[in-house]
């Protein structure tokens, strides 16, 4: 396996462990309008993933990084045609990670709800267009023998790539229900069974729909075999919120996000942007890569640092990893 593929998995591992542990954060934040009913129950959602939602967003600056540094060509076209909505999923990360820190910073009723009211937006207004921008990644894209994009923000919102939103969309916010289940006590851990039920649901006949699309389109029998475990995972995760073993249905919700992002990638080698206009100008792992040299030092560098990356994040979720409930917020003054 040449330097070039190795670095196509890892940058595939750094976006699956992204949205496995971003996704369950934006479904809390989602949460917090669906399944809170006052502003103690919010702070509850809120401060489950307060410890962690910082560290989750490591993911994406990795994934990022290692995209810029090992496919230059992939990134300048897809940072460059994907230009707005990339920079709308930027504000509302930014926006969202001032809202968990201005939040309490004042009194006022109405300071707090605007930005309890932005954690909800600037959650899922990125739940759903990273689902949209995968989806066109997958579809593929109108670039040119130059590996310019030439369409317009338009081309992006198609039906497949419109349903990969919805996709992404319900099923972090499921994960993120699950999640909640998983880390609170009394009755807001009830209704997040209740709650991750109908998410579920919702999410198994969109994501099958979405998953046999892509299979049909793009796949291949190694793509089948993550759809497979996607679908066969989520059907458990759902059974097992029901048993009341919130701890399975996590992790099982978990390999869900995993192999159906697998999946994706599974579909694109060794392309990594293809192009809607001619096949024979496709970005692939071969024109759109970096140096040996440079690949060969990265692979350095990551193999030192990821493992004590790692570390340090397993163990932040192993301290804060006790249940939590109103009984725990304080009054407000």
């Amino acid at each position: 396996m040449e330097l070039h593929d190795v670095w196509f998995v890892l940058i595939a591992v750094l976006w699956i462990g992204y949205f496995f542990l971003e996704g369950f954060d934006f479904g809390v934040g989602v949460l917090t309008k669906l399944l809170a009913r006052n502003r103690k129950e919010r702070r509850v959602l809120i401060n489950t993933i307060g410890p962690v939602w910082d560290g989750n967003e490591v993911w994406l600056l990795s994934a990022g990084g290692a995209t810029f540094a090992a496919f230059p060509e992939w990134y300048a076209t897809l940072f460059s045609g994907f230009y707005l909505p990339l920079l709308l999923i930027l504000i509302c990360l930014i926006v969202r990670g001032v809202s968990f820190e201005y939040r309490h910073k004042r009194p006022e009723d109405r300071w707090q709800t605007n930005w309890e009211n932005a954690i909800f937006w600037t959650s899922l207004l990125p739940a759903f267009l990273w689902g949209v921008a995968f989806g066109n990644i997958v579809r593929g894209v109108k670039i040119n023998g130059e590996m310019e994009y030439v369409g317009n923000v338009f081309d992006l919102l198609n039906g497949y790539s419109i349903l990969g939103g919805l996709v992404t969309l319900s099923l972090f916010t499921f994960h993120g229900a699950v999640f909640v289940a998983l880390k609170t006590v009394g009755d807001i851990r009830g209704r997040a069974r209740a709650l991750a039920l109908k998410l579920g649901l919702a999410t198994a006949v969109l994501a099958l729909g979405f998953l046999l699309w892509t299979q049909a389109a793009h796949g291949d029998g190694t793509s089948l075999i993550a759809m497979v475990i996607a679908v066969v995972s989520l059907v458990a995760a759902i059974g097992a919120n029901q048993a009341g073993r919130e701890g399975w249905s996590f992790a099982f919700s978990g390999v869900t996000i995993v192999a159906a992002v697998a999946m994706l990638f599974l579909t694109l080698f060794p392309n990594v942007m293809p192009s809607s206009l001619n096949d024979a100008w496709n970005l692939t792992v071969t024109n759109a890569s970096s140096t040996p040299y440079t690949l060969k030092i990265m692979t350095w560098c990551a193999g030192i640092a990821t493992p004590v990356v790692l570390l340090y994040q397993g163990w932040t979720y192993w301290v804060f990893r006790k249940r939590i409930g109103t009984q725990h917020i304080a009054d407000a003054h």
